[in-house]
């Protein structure tokens, strides 16, 4: 790792390729900036250096700008070709074979690879997608599950010198079409069962703008064992991935970085609040997510990992990768369901697993739930997890740790640190404490909670609320072709500002209370739905809740909660009923007005309740009563 100075950082942050700086540089008109909140400043005006999104790079590594020299560096050449290696995780791969060589590394129904077999063939596949005329800095994009090829995929791309874009593969044809227009893309990975609806995408694409070239991955399990239908791409762009690793060179000396601030992949955040954006990473930061997360969960030699986390979710926030660091086992699951988990933890003997808090609520509310014959380990982030959530999964044998981070950082950067003396607290008070986020992880050491029109930090009280902000080496190099939105979040002070809202406590343990554009404010008073949703995913008839803001004409806005009940409930709680139990809780404005009950709440393939679609829907609850009580008053 090299430090870098903040004022010349900037012009280090970008890929080697020219062509690639200009996809960076270049603004899309129908990107959308993150819109402005209570939290966000409205005059001071926040810009990062704009050298960062426009100014190219030799393919020297030698050209990071180094910290002031000390008398003893003057005196030593401080670099030379032994020390300046690009960090990447690639070499992970490289050491996996030789260490790991013979130990499981996929495991998926009836195929099970080792880490030899998994090096050569990515070193193949490399070698094939090269062999399309794919250049290094060009953009290659997978829309996959979490199968086989994906984990391969990760490696295999970067390898070949490209930029991996895995696609949430639930989106719809527009906007997978708008992702791959955005992108670049040159070439498209895609799994059997997303054929049509990539090939509506593809279609979509303006006449003369060229169109990604596709590989057709089929699963011989599903198709030919499970007898799910497989629908064929249509036309002459049509490769077949198996084919492609099958007829790759086993000698192909892959790409590595010169440098390693050069871009490994581009990921399109989830769009829960604002239109979705594209998030360039560097192999440095990939490197260093992946060795933190290792370091921080204190993940041993050779674990077995279950991927219930979508791998397209910020490359499984690192864990993709860092499974090749210590020869784990990748797991991988093609559904994600209940059923499915527990006779994969059963069958495979799972040691680890990340993934939402959505996630683990499943687990603990599957009627055939039971206690696990071994612990697991759970890693969850993605949104604050509720006290009562942690305390059921714990009670079934899950070991949970809580983390905090974003796509923006490459997955979680701040992590609830347990201290022995919390052990002996009571169940309730030490799920209290682990629903906190925490502190910085190693690779990630800067967190605060600050105002965020001045930039200083709040109290540190646990009740100061204020805008999260970060500074480590996994953090973006910044928003595809939109430097408008770079600059709002990373600013000249030298903070990632994320958006979220939080508070500070006196033991520096940071708290998440909202999004920003979550927070309800109720006759002036800031109210955190995330507090109003624990409360109710405490009441033993709910499944789900998510709280909203509805628009009110005295008070601006008033709390709306959305809930979806438990399948065993027998006997269903009313409206009435839940409020109640919320006013037993909580301060009076703080009580949802309205309780509406669905089947089940809107959610994103990451897990994150689609809180958007929810205040759409309390709009119209709004409009609803207005006509009713409209109609009752001309009768």
């Amino acid at each position: 790792m090299y430090p870098l100075k903040q004022t010349h950082a900037s012009t280090s942050l970008l890929s080697s390729s020219s062509a690639f700086h200009e996809k960076l540089a270049t603004p899309w008109s129908k990107s959308c900036p993150p819109s402005t909140n209570y939290l966000r400043p409205s005059s001071k005006k926040s810009t990062i250096i704009k050298a960062s999104l426009s100014l190219p790079l030799t393919n020297s590594s030698n050209t990071l700008p180094l910290t002031p020299e000390t008398e003893t560096a003057k005196k030593v050449q401080q670099r030379s070709a032994a020390n300046a290696c690009p960090l990447t995780p690639m070499d992970f791969l490289e050491r996996a074979a030789v260490v790991y060589g013979d130990c499981p590394s996929i495991l998926y129904n009836e195929t099970s690879r080792t880490w030899a077999e998994t090096h050569s063939r990515c070193v193949k596949l490399a070698s094939s997608i090269v062999s399309l005329g794919i250049k290094k800095g060009d953009v290659v994009s997978v829309v996959a599950p979490n199968v086989p090829a994906m984990c391969e995929l990760h490696f295999a791309v970067p390898m070949a010198g490209a930029i991996l874009n895995n696609i949430n593969l639930r989106l719809d044809a527009n906007a997978i079409s708008n992702i791959l227009q955005h992108a670049g893309s040159k070439l498209l990975f895609v799994d059997f069962q997303s054929a049509s609806v990539v090939e509506e995408a593809v279609s979509m694409f303006p006449s003369g703008l060229s169109r990604p070239v596709l590989v057709f991955i089929d699963d011989h399990y599903e198709n030919h064992v499970n007898g799910s239908s497989t629908v064929k791409i249509n036309g002459h762009h049509r490769l077949d991935y198996e084919e492609m690793v099958g007829n790759g060179d086993p000698g192909f000396k892959w790409f590595r970085p010169h440098s390693e601030w050069e871009p490994i992949t581009l990921n399109y955040t989830s769009g829960t609040t604002s239109s979705p954006k594209g998030v360039v990473s560097c192999h440095r930061g990939a490197f260093l997510i992946s060795v933190n997360s290792l370091l921080d969960w204190a993940v041993p030699k050779q674990p077995v990992y279950l991927w219930t986390l979508p791998m397209f979710h910020a490359n499984g926030w690192g864990y993709v990768w860092a499974m090749a660091a210590v020869g784990g086992a990748n797991v991988c699951l093609r559904r994600v369901d209940a059923p499915s988990i527990y006779q994969a933890l059963e069958r495979y003997k799972v040691t680890h697993m990340c993934g939402a808090p959505v996630v683990l609520n499943m687990l603990t509310n599957h009627p055939g739930r039971k206690p696990l014959d071994s612990p697991v380990h759970v890693m969850t982030a993605g949104a604050p997890p509720p006290a009562a959530v942690l305390g059921r999964a714990e009670s079934l044998g899950f070991i949970v740790s809580h983390g905090y981070g974003l796509t923006e950082t490459g997955g979680p950067v701040v992590t609830c640190a347990w201290k022995q003396e919390w052990n002996n607290l009571a169940g309730p008070e030490r799920a209290q404490l682990k629903a906190r986020q925490g502190v910085g992880m190693i690779g990630c050491p800067e967190v605060d909670v600050v105002e965020p029109d001045s930039g200083e930090s709040v109290a540190r009280d646990g009740c100061t609320m204020g805008e999260i902000v970060l500074r480590g080496g996994s953090v973006m190099l910044g928003y595809l072709k939109d430097p408008e939105g770079t600059s709002k979040c990373m600013r000249e002070d030298g903070w990632f500002y994320t958006g979220d809202v939080g508070v500070m406590h006196p033991d520096g343990y940071l708290e998440v209370k909202d999004r920003s554009k979550d927070v309800i404010i109720c006759g002036g008073e800031n109210l955190s739905s995330v507090e109003v949703e624990s409360v109710l995913y405490s009441h033993p008839a709910v499944n789900e809740a998510a709280v909203v803001a509805r628009p009110d004409k005295y008070w601006g806005e008033i709390p709306c909660a959305f809930v979806s009940l438990k399948e065993e409930v027998f006997e269903k709680p009313t409206e009435k009923e839940v409020r109640e139990f919320c006013k037993a809780r909580l301060p009076l404005y703080m009580v949802p007005r309205m309780v509406v009950f669905k089947e089940e709440l809107p959610k994103t393939s990451t897990g994150k309740i689609q809180k958007f679609l929810l205040r759409d829907m309390a709009k119209h609850l709004q409009k609803r009563k207005f006509l009713s009580e409209l109609i009752t008053k001309q009768a």
